[in-house]
């Protein structure tokens, strides 16, 4: 469960938002003038995030590195064979006229 909590209330009550986290395995969106501005999760659920977001970051990277080698007629050649399989695709789905 995400509970919801102003940053007042949090730092009042942290050890048992903590107890909550840690036994309960809820989740605590911090909020400040009504605007989330942080959360505490367990570390499992933050262990994932960070390894994830370390995993994009890698994949940025390459995506950035193979990119520097495509030139325009590359780009405009992946651009119209992407438009095709689109249309295409809306056009399966568009309904059939029955007579």
């Amino acid at each position: 469960m995400v509970r919801e909590a102003p940053a007042m209330t949090v730092r009042q009550n942290l050890g048992e938002l903590l107890n909550e986290v840690q036994y309960r395995g809820d989740s605590v969106l911090i909020t400040k003038g009504g605007k989330p501005v942080a959360a505490i999760v367990d570390i499992a659920l933050y262990e994932n995030i960070r390894r994830m977001r370390e995993d994009f970051d890698k994949l940025c990277a390459e995506l950035v590195e193979a990119g520097k080698s495509l030139t325009d007629a590359d780009i405009d050649a992946a651009v119209k064979v992407s438009r095709r399989r689109v249309r295409a695709a809306r056009a399966q789905r568009r309904p059939t006229a029955k007579g």
